[in-house]
């Protein structure tokens, strides 16, 4: 099974024990995620199977968007409610004025800290496995984009907010670095991924529904209709011959598509064979093929 598939990710669990959960669902080896979320985090996690796994290399800097809550008071040494607090809990007086105020200055491209706990790595080993083991943590500052960042409120020690970023920007640093600047520590309470590139929430669902097709005709129609992936590229419908060629990896003449620079192929309505670039006027080599013959002779049969 190739597709695309949006999973409403629950708190608790990694992103690649839903990876795990879903295989043995569909009895599918070949399956990945476009994006990490924290075991804290819920929300949209898309996942990639079969051959279209290979689509992951176009998602690496697709745009997020967040809601969650900060908690003000205490900073915590994995800078989310998951950690063990960095020192007591101190009385916040602050109001929401200063903290819509101090939100504006994480707005646009700033040098951002990752956490200790992350997946960035130190000499080849991933910062949290250091962390784990009370080792020494030495990351660099990295510079990241958020591109909205909204107070939506703020009761008590905690304020909810939205966001827009750029691939790569923490939220749980987002959410320390405040408590550092006014002085009482925060961490990060809550968050739920909204949207990733062109999915969102309307599309996910949850892995208790997933389950319970998973095995039926019906769990197809979870999978996201291959045309409206990477909205970027336009879509193109080619013969039998032609895709004959690009399954084979040759490049051929696509005329009605002149001013694009990358392609999405298609062989019929749902079958995506090919990510394929312009390299000269109109002709177009496949970058990555994403369906050979056999399986395309398969399609064709359940077309029928």
């Amino acid at each position: 099974m190739n597709g695309v598939l949006i999973v409403d990710k629950p708190a608790g669990l990694t992103s690649h024990d839903v990876v795990n959960r879903v295989r043995r669902m569909l009895q599918q080896p070949s399956v990945g995620h476009l994006g990490t979320l924290d075991p804290l985090a819920t929300g949209v996690l898309p996942l990639v199977t079969g051959n279209l796994t290979r689509l992951a290399q176009f998602y690496t800097s697709s745009e997020k968007t967040y809601e969650g809550a900060i908690r003000f008071g205490f900073a915590t040494d994995t800078y989310d409610s998951d950690g063990e607090p960095s020192g007591p809990a101190q009385t916040v007086h602050v109001s929401l004025e200063q903290i819509v105020e101090l939100g504006k200055r994480f707005v646009g491209l700033i040098e951002q800290m990752p956490p200790p706990f992350s997946a960035k790595k130190i000499h080849g080993v991933p910062a949290y496995k250091l962390a784990r083991k009370h080792k020494e943590v030495v990351l660099k500052a990295v510079q990241v984009e958020i591109k909205e960042f909204e107070i939506l409120s703020f009761k008590d020690d905690r304020a909810s907010f939205r966001a827009r970023v750029a691939s790569g920007t923490y939220m749980r640093s987002v959410a320390h670095d405040m408590g550092q600047q006014l002085g009482c520590g925060a961490h990060l309470e809550s968050l739920r991924r909204t949207s990733l590139g062109e999915f969102d929430l309307s599309q996910a669902h949850t892995l208790e529904e997933l389950s319970a097709v998973s095995q039926t005709p019906q769990s197809e129609e979870m999978f996201i209709q291959p045309r409206r992936l990477l909205p970027q590229f336009p879509c193109v419908t080619v013969s039998d011959e032609i895709a004959a060629h690009i399954r084979s990896g040759r490049s051929v003449n696509l005329p009605e598509l002149s001013q694009s620079r990358q392609v999405k192929v298609f062989a019929g309505q749902r079958e995506l064979i090919a990510i394929a670039t312009r390299i000269a006027g109109t002709l177009f080599h496949p970058r990555i093929v994403l369906a050979t013959e056999a399986a395309g002779q398969l399609a064709r049969v359940k077309e029928r």
